[in-house]
């Protein structure tokens, strides 16, 4: 998929580019694996702001998406239609089953119409078919895999990602992330092949704030250039910081805490952490 640049005609064209969309083959998409999708603007149960600066933006339906394909095991599908999904930054693909089950999966790099695609141990290593790491040779790239077994796919699911099998050591399979970081996963774990797909979408210049509304974002505003009562930085004469920390509005630090919960048992697992 390329990427167009626009005409500057208006001041919000001069720096936009836009996908060229050459992969999608169908722009509606299957209504019964379709579901509402309620818009909160950021907001919990109570009405109030957790998560700033969203609201507004276009209506969109959520796509229903296979990430577990466990179930069918065994079961030929065929590739029908390569669409865009607007929850997501990578394209998703419509199966339709031997048996007449259609379902969503994310869209592997060089996935095309009227190819087949399978599922289970028993499966060939090619692109688009979901394996255990265990079945899967080394030095090949996955994506979507699954943290536990039977719980669907965790990482590598956004455009372009990709994750490297480097080696098997007892029960476990171990991976090397897109950050860098090398970790063990449970060998019975479920990947499939290849590259998610669209590896362009980080290319893409918004261009207008617009466009960035039209997704759901609203502005942000500097916390140094609010009053004290609004954000820690916040008051003092001219362009001052506060004399505070530099911290989020509720006051916690922003200068490298720590985000992992060092109680879900995760951190054993990490052999090499991200490049920095």
């Amino acid at each position: 998929m390329g990427i167009k640049t626009m005409r500057p005609m208006t001041p919000g064209t001069r720096h936009m580019t836009v996908l060229d969309y050459s992969e999608i083959t169908r722009t509606s998409p299957e209504k019964k694996l379709t579901e509402t999708l309620k818009a909160k603007g950021g907001r919990n149960h109570r009405g109030l702001i957790t998560t700033r600066h969203r609201g507004g933006g276009a209506k969109r339906r959520y796509r229903q998406i296979d990430f577990k394909r466990s179930d069918k095991d065994g079961v030929a599908a065929k590739v029908v239609a390569i669409e865009y999904d607007p929850n997501r930054s990578a394209n998703i693909a419509l199966l339709h089953y031997a048996d007449g089950e259609k379902r969503y999966i994310l869209a592997p790099l060089g996935l095309e119409v009227g190819k087949y695609v399978a599922n289970g141990p028993a499966a060939e290593p090619e692109i688009g078919n979901c394996l255990p790491l265990e079945n899967i040779p080394l030095g090949l790239t996955v994506h979507n895999v699954e943290l536990a077994p039977g719980r669907g796919g965790k990482l590598a699911r956004s455009a372009g990602m990709q994750i490297t099998l480097q080696a098997r050591d007892g029960g476990h399979a171990i991976i090397q992330m897109p950050s860098g970081e090398m970790r063990r996963v449970d060998k019975r774990c479920r990947a499939t092949i290849g590259a998610v797909g669209n590896p362009d979408h980080a290319m893409v210049s918004i261009g207008k704030a617009g466009r960035k509304r039209h997704m759901g974002w609203r502005p942000t505003v500097r916390g140094s250039t609010m009053n004290p009562v609004d954000h820690p930085l916040g008051g003092g004469e001219g362009r001052h910081a506060g004399g505070h920390r530099f911290a989020s509005p509720t006051g916690v630090s922003a200068r490298g805490g720590k985000t992992r919960d060092p109680k879900a048992g995760s951190n054993n697992m990490i052999i090499t952490r991200r490049k920095k």
